[in-house]
């Protein structure tokens, strides 16, 4: 029997450990999904998603579901956990565009790309362009807030995003060609 998740919440924030395994196995689908986007393979997922989940009980304690949901708290930990790693492992590039370059893209290669076929280009794009892109592009954010969480301008946000866009249409491109 799955228990109520603010039960195990509650438990959590108590120091329980049955709690935070049940925790922990409950949201793992969930985190391991967004943090394949932003890792190269899964071993880098599994370990922005236990620092993540270090970090998530950490601060269990700050949690307000007043404020909104725990899957969209535990979400923003996880993002900010995966920028950190990557900011980590690479530099970004300063190169700066006023307004992003629009890729012309064939739709009859998309429609002929398996979306895992997709996920796999994108994890070989440069860490930084791969943040940009990801953020933007799956998970919604707009350059103002991507620049703010990447210490980067919005313009240098939209050069990652217009190259991430050339990169990934040369490659579907050349693919299907």
């Amino acid at each position: 029997m799955e228990q109520n998740l603010d039960d195990i919440i509650a438990g959590c924030r108590n120091g329980n450990r049955k709690a935070q395994e049940q925790l922990y196995r409950q949201l793992y689908g969930f985190a391991m999904a967004i943090t394949m986007r932003y890792a190269i393979d899964e071993h880098e997922a599994a370990d922005i998603m236990s620092h993540a989940f270090v970090k998530m009980f950490r601060s269990i304690q700050t949690f307000d579901p007043q404020k909104g949901n725990f899957h969209g708290w535990l979400k923003k930990i996880i993002i900010n956990e995966a920028l950190d790693h990557i900011k980590q492992r690479s530099r970004f590039s300063t190169q700066e565009l006023a307004t992003a370059e629009e890729p012309i893209i064939n739709n009859n290669v998309i429609e002929k790309t398996d979306a895992a076929d997709i996920l796999q280009h994108v994890k070989q794009l440069p860490p930084a362009t791969h943040a940009v892109f990801v953020l933007y592009a799956i998970d919604g954010y707009a350059h103002k807030e991507i620049a703010a969480q990447l210490n980067i301008s919005e313009g240098t946000s939209k050069w990652h995003l217009s190259e991430a866009r050339k990169i990934l249409q040369q490659k579907l491109t050349s693919v299907k060609t």
